[in-house]
């Protein structure tokens, strides 16, 4: 290692005799755990470029002693994060503040035990260093204390409670921070947590290896920092993320006796549940044509089928899931409630529940269980439920409505497994070369149908042009093509607590839209054939007259001879003639593009109160008979939509693009428009902006078309997103893009105003009108 280490000479040299001593003594901690790459961009090039600051000798000692341990914990990418985080925050205090951090950074990395959490906790630092620069420092002093008893969440609750606390109280951050006032105390009890992911992670993998004779890799991760709870337990990859803490779990018995089960046990629980997963979901779910009621029983369903595998093998699991099966009789009749009541019979034999649902449910589970084709009887069985427990009247919402059951995750991995797997083989090493090859259409007539041919072929034939049939008008891939991954678009998201911008918080994807059947467009052309009618003549009244001639000006381009007659009329009659004798010509043009952007959001599939017809029909109505409006008017026009399923997956549909015609293609994917997930309005308007502001346009109207406020499955908060949207229309007008908003949302005024402005938004009242209402509005805005 010491030969290794000559090579950089001019380094040492450099850093100054007391640094390079402690760059020898560290250099073999350090070649151990960074890569040949890692040592020297990260390790020595960090060291050098601290050192070039002029901060002193201290900054760099305690960043050469302290790198190579979070190396250790969390990889050599964590330095990088912790490098560029210190550089960014040396400017805003001292540099013994710096080396602080830097001393104490192998706690944080140790601690929380996850590289996104470390980053997060470095997030932390910067901000309270902008709101209460004095408690960092006593802070870190007290760093392995904190972290000891709270989570990332907890840390950042506890401190940003003391900077707005102690906000000009420079004693009182000092007491604070250094945990010597009562308050700092009281705030740091009410937030620790029962059991730290950290400190039982090792007990938990031993665990699930004796029960399965293999490794399962498990990371800690944090809820959003609004909310308590954290997120619910998931799968990614091989990965198993739990949440970073857990606390006690308290129920009461049906004699009213209080039960308690310790957090290490609901550790226990929820990987045991997760590894089965792993270890008996073998085959993806297909989600395609359902709505979010179908998914969730689906995914309760394969629950309870894993578990019923897992058990025939470990009888003893039932002691630790059934405590967390709390479903009675008592908990109601709505979705949510039964659901659980399923939930807990089909896994407890002694439970009885005598609900006919709850009844039909079980029995039908015990009949299918032992078959062999899981993946077709647990879909068809979890569709059969649904469509029962629609019948019923149970509503139920994606965002809203979620089965209590603490230790089970959220299904996601069953979903996705084909996408997990190509990940997995990443991370197990097992990756295989496949080849292109470009061929010509020969080739490619010869051999199209290939058996056996899937995804995992070794080699995929790649024809440069569209490949139709004989006598078929669409393209093979149109026909059986799959679509591809669509690119993300990263956003900020508005936090108006800390008053600051999350950067790339936001993740949207777009999606390719799923055409449907043209002849619903036209029928619903035809059923508003006298609504047409009536707008022909505002129409024609908007359309670009081209050069229009103005008669009888004072001053213009030519004589306007009709008037100049006249004029010498009057004078050879002695009245005073009219003086106006010249003629303009202006050119008349509408120089404005305009965005219809949709909400598809779960509860537009709700029906309209008083009538058959659903929230996403009468909103499918009203943009056609806008865009055949937009389309005679001339104005360049896009219809977009958009849903959303948490912060990582805000899905954007294009059904009519800028610059593209409003042929048959276009009413196809206006046909097939549906509503799922949630509203996550900030992002979608955000990426809407970013297309709109491309146009050459002077003047750019985003019209925006929603059944309610802005919400999402991760956002506990109402007044989060609402804030955050209003940032987003704020940002938009700076670029030059008027908004306006058209809900459909009775109780809308409460909180619309504030997003868009008193006067930039309409509520429609009686939905039922809303294809009479935007196409008049539309004209009323840009006559």
């Amino acid at each position: 290692m010491a030969v290794e280490l000559e090579k950089y000479q001019d380094i040492l040299d450099e850093l100054g005799e007391h640094a390079g001593e402690v760059l020898r003594a560290s250099w073999g901690e350090a070649a151990r755990v960074f890569s040949p790459r890692g040592l020297e961009t990260y390790y020595l090039q960090g060291a050098t470029g601290l050192k070039s600051l002029g901060r002193g000798t201290d900054l760099v000692v305690s960043f050469i002693q302290s790198a190579p341990a979070v190396a250790r914990e969390l990889g050599e990418d964590a330095v990088s994060d912790l490098l560029a985080a210190a550089i960014k925050m040396y400017s805003k205090t001292s540099a013994s503040v710096i080396a602080a951090i830097f001393s104490t950074s192998p706690v944080a990395a140790s601690r929380l035990g996850d590289a996104e959490l470390f980053r997060g906790y470095l997030h932390l630092l910067d901000t309270l260093l902008a709101q209460a620069p004095r408690g960092v420092r006593p802070m870190l002093d007290h760093l392995s204390t904190l972290l000891g008893q709270l989570t990332l969440g907890g840390l950042r609750r506890w401190a940003l409670w003391g900077a707005q606390a102690h906000k000009t109280n420079f004693d009182g951050q000092l007491k604070y921070f250094s945990l010597e006032s009562p308050e700092s105390i009281g705030v740091l009890q009410k937030e620790r947590k029962g059991t730290l992911f950290i400190d039982v992670q090792r007990r938990i993998g031993m665990y699930l290896r004796a029960l399965w004779a293999r490794d399962f890799f498990m990371r800690p991760t944090s809820g959003d920092f609004e909310k308590r709870e954290g997120y619910r337990p998931s799968i990614e990859g091989y990965i198993i993320h739990l949440p970073d803490a857990y606390d006690d779990f308290v129920s009461m018995a049906e004699n009213g006796e209080e039960l308690r089960m310790s957090g290490i046990e609901l550790y226990r629980a929820s990987a045991a549940h997760a590894a089965c997963h792993q270890v008996y979901s073998t085959v993806q779910y297909d989600n395609t044509g359902l709505n979010a009621l179908q998914i969730a029983m689906i995914g309760l369903i394969e629950d309870a089928r894993v578990e019923s595998l897992a058990l025939a093998k470990f009888p003893g699991l039932q002691q630790i899931w059934l405590p967390l099966h709390t479903a009675t009789v008592q908990s109601g009749d709505n979705a949510v409630a039964l659901m659980a009541r399923l939930a807990r019979v089909l896994l407890d034999e002694n439970y009885r529940d005598d609900h006919r649902w709850v009844q039909l449910g079980r029995r039908l589970f015990m009949e299918q269980q032992t078959q062999d084709n899981a993946a077709e009887w647990v879909r068809a069985l979890g569709m059969q439920l649904a469509d029962e427990l629609q019948m019923l009247g149970a509503g139920y919402s994606q965002s809203n409505d979620v089965v209590d059951i603490v230790y089970r995750d959220d299904n996601q991995y069953i979903w996705e497994f084909e996408d997990i797997r190509e990940a997995g083989q990443v991370v197990a090493g097992v990756t295989s070369q496949q080849i292109r090859k470009y061929v010509s259409v020969m080739e490619m007539i010869n051999a199209i149908d290939v058996p056996g041919a899937g995804d995992d072929a070794n080699e995929i034939w790649v024809l440069n042009s569209e490949f139709f049939r004989d006598e078929e008008s669409t393209s093979i891939n149109e026909q059986e093509g799959r679509e591809p991954p669509p690119d993300p678009y990263h956003y900020p998201e508005w936090d108006y607590q800390m008053q600051l911008d999350r950067p790339e918080w936001c993740t949207v994807l777009e999606k390719r839209a799923k055409p449907g059947e043209v002849k619903m467009i036209d029928d619903i052309v035809l059923k508003h054939k006298p609504l047409i009618s009536r707008l022909k003549f505002l129409i024609e009244a908007m359309q670009p007259q081209g050069v229009q001639r103005l008669r009888k000006q004072e001053d213009g381009d030519e004589l306007d001879l009709n008037a100049a007659v006249n004029a010498m009329i009057a004078m050879r009659m002695g009245e005073q003639p009219d003086l106006r004798i010249m003629m303009r010509n202006i050119r008349k043009v509408r120089d404005l593009s305009v965005m219809l952007l949709i909400d598809l959001s779960e509860s537009t599939n709700d029906a309209v109160v008083g009538s058959e017809n659903t929230v996403l029909k009468l909103a499918r109505e009203a943009t056609v008979l806008l865009a055949d409006a937009l389309d005679k008017i001339g104005d360049p026009f896009a219809i977009h939509g958009f849903d959303s399923n948490g912060r990582h997956d805000i899905e954007y549909f294009r059904y009519k693009d800028f610059g593209t015609p409003y042929n048959d293609k276009a009413k196809a994917r206006l046909a097939g428009m549906s509503g799922q997930l949630s509203t996550r309005m900030g992002a979608a308007m955000r990426h809407a902006g970013s297309i709109l502001k491309r146009q050459p346009s002077s003047k750019k109207l985003l019209l925006v078309i929603t059944d309610g406020e802005p919400a999402d499955n991760d956002v506990r908060d109402p007044q989060y997103l609402r804030f955050d949207a209003k940032k987003a229309v704020e940002e938009l007008t700076r670029n030059g893009i008027s908004t306006y908003c058209l809900s459909l949302d009775p109780r809308a005024d409460q909180y619309v105003s504030r997003i868009f402005g008193a006067k930039n938004y309409m509520v429609v009242d009686h939905i039922q009108r809303l294809p009479e209402k935007l196409p008049m509005l539309y004209m009323g805005l840009t006559r």
